[in-house]
């Protein structure tokens, strides 16, 4: 499994961007700052995606949408959630009245 280290600060992140915007290939970044030439090719990617101008070939969602995405599939998880207490709720209400209730004489 591959070690796990704190994500870069966003000003590096940036400043790696800016780089490769300006002529230097993200190999030559990646040995001259120690961190992934992947890394720097993603973060050029997501930058052009929140630009609004997408590399092509490339299906990325900026950072809003998928911010907006992360907030909707949480909001989701917690109605689905909700909605399973109420119908467990509403089932047990009334199997309870079925019992509860007393036959009529006649």
């Amino acid at each position: 499994m591959a070690k796990s280290r704190p994500p870069y600060p966003a000003e590096f992140r940036q400043q790696m961007v800016e780089l490769v915007q300006a002529g230097r290939t993200p190999a030559e970044l990646a040995r001259e700052f120690g961190c992934t030439a992947q890394s720097i090719v993603n973060w050029v990617g997501q930058a052009a995606a929140d630009a609004g101008r997408p590399l092509p070939g490339k299906a990325v969602l900026s950072t809003a949408e998928r911010t907006e995405l992360t907030r909707l599939r949480r909001e989701n998880r917690q109605l689905r959630m909700e909605r399973d207490i109420l119908a467990k709720a509403a089932a047990w209400f009334a199997g309870r009245g079925e019992k509860t209730s007393t036959p009529s004489s006649s």
